[in-house]
């Protein structure tokens, strides 16, 4: 099993891309046109929330990199050993945690 990181950074967006955007492009170059700079963009409130929450998850360490790492290492040289155990116990509190949730909703 091989541990990637899941998250990808987003950095640019190409906004209008269409073959009729795209010959408009190349018409105005061959004339020598200057494109209009009266051209706004309006973003939404979603994406404007969505822009605020990459930001926060950027800014803080959603995992500790270095205990990922010996993790890996340890898995790659066969060290790794699973905790049967404490992963019962936690398993039977998360659907303990679960099944109050559902009964907090009845």
């Amino acid at each position: 099993m091989k541990v990637t990181d899941s998250v990808k950074n987003v950095t640019g967006v190409t906004v209008g891309t269409s073959t009729a955007g795209s010959k408009a492009k190349a018409a105005d170059k061959s004339t020598g046109a200057q494109p209009s700079s009266g051209a706004t963009v309006t973003l939404s409130p979603l994406s404007s929330q969505l822009q605020a929450l990459q930001s926060q998850i950027s800014t803080s360490s959603a995992f500790d990199a270095k205990k990922v790492d010996a993790i890996k290492l340890a898995i790659a040289d066969g060290q790794f050993q699973v905790d049967s155990k404490k992963i019962a116990n936690e398993l039977i509190s998360s659907v303990k945690d679960l099944l109050q949730g559902r009964n907090s909703q009845r």
